[in-house]
């Protein structure tokens, strides 16, 4: 009986450790032994029971196996929100996130390493490697006019001009120096007054709480490490009211990506993103997926309010 079967595989505090993790991301099994200090053969044998239950499904890259929750079981899925509420009762749970940071903090340095080395070619790499619709219009149409208006993850600055054209000023930031010193040279040549560049992190922003009425995250949340801490740290900076457009590729198999355009996710499901935006105290959420053709991927068109 599949209930039997996944309550079995979630009574053991070791696999609901696991749970604790994978919701925060992908993971390979190495990554999660250091995590949860254990043996490969411990941590494999937990998850084959949670795989066996319908609660972890893995993708395969190269000789890499990236372990994430399955969005597919509707047990589960049911289950999901209590059990992460209570993952803090865990005895081990508060060691396990000072470990987890420590991984995806070597996965943030590795991510600035790539877009410092690859700026000048990324545009183009990134759209011969995951081509996808054009949704530009329909982004900018989500977003409120005449406000502080923050791009997050701005890259080469292709959505400056168009963003600054929509705001009374515009704050664009970006975690590697070489993205901005190229976006820098886009304001300048375009004449942009009222755009200001900043360097940071997009779980970690250069900036005040309440700042902005709308912020943009364009095709970026699949490079974050921990999706549900960078749209905390969005609401953080929106003002009451304020209006999170967001635009992502949806859930994909194109496993190159990992390597060649240092995603951490493979796109996303809907269900994941409405879960993540409502922990972390957005409503009015609305998700629409464009159509792709011939040869491209799918993208979430997502727009939220904070409460």
């Amino acid at each position: 009986m599949p209930l039997l079967i996944l309550l079995k595989a979630l009574s053991d505090e070791n696999r609901l450790r696991l749970v604790a993790v994978l919701a925060r991301g992908e993971f390979t099994v190495q990554e999660l032994t250091a995590i949860l200090v254990q043996g490969q053969s411990r941590i494999s044998h937990h998850l084959k029971s949670l795989s066996e239950a319908g609660v972890v499904t893995v993708k395969r890259q190269g000789t890499w196996g990236y372990y994430r929750l399955d969005a597919g079981n509707p047990l589960f899925a049911a289950l999901r929100p209590l059990l992460e509420r209570s993952f803090t009762e865990l005895p081990a749970h508060a060691g396990d996130v000072v470990r987890l940071a420590k991984v995806l903090e070597e996965r943030q340095r590795k991510s600035r390493a790539f877009f410092d080395q690859h700026a000048r070619q990324w545009d183009e790499l990134a759209l011969r490697l995951l081509p996808l619709p054009d949704y530009r219009q329909r982004l900018l149409a989500l977003l409120p006019e005449r406000t502080v208006l923050v791009e997050i993850g701005s890259g080469t600055g292709a959505l400056l001009g168009a963003l600054s054209r929509r705001s009374d000023q515009l704050i664009a930031i970006d975690h590697s120096p070489a993205m901005l010193e190229l976006a820098r040279q886009r304001v300048a040549n375009e004449g942009l007054t009222n755009v200001e560049l900043r360097l940071g992190e997009m779980s970690h922003l250069p900036l005040a709480d309440g700042l902005t009425g709308g912020v943009v995250l364009n095709m970026v949340l699949h490079h974050a490490a921990d999706p549900l801490a960078v749209l905390k740290e969005v609401r953080r900076v929106l003002a009451p009211g304020g209006v999170l457009v967001l635009a992502d590729v949806a859930r994909h198999e194109r496993e190159a990506a990992r390597d060649e355009l240092a995603d951490q996710w493979l796109g996303f499901e809907v269900e994941e993103l409405n879960n993540w935006l409502t922990l972390a105290g957005f409503s009015a959420i609305r998700c629409e997926q464009l159509a792709a053709a011939a040869g491209e991927e799918s993208v979430l068109l997502l727009r939220a309010s904070r409460i």
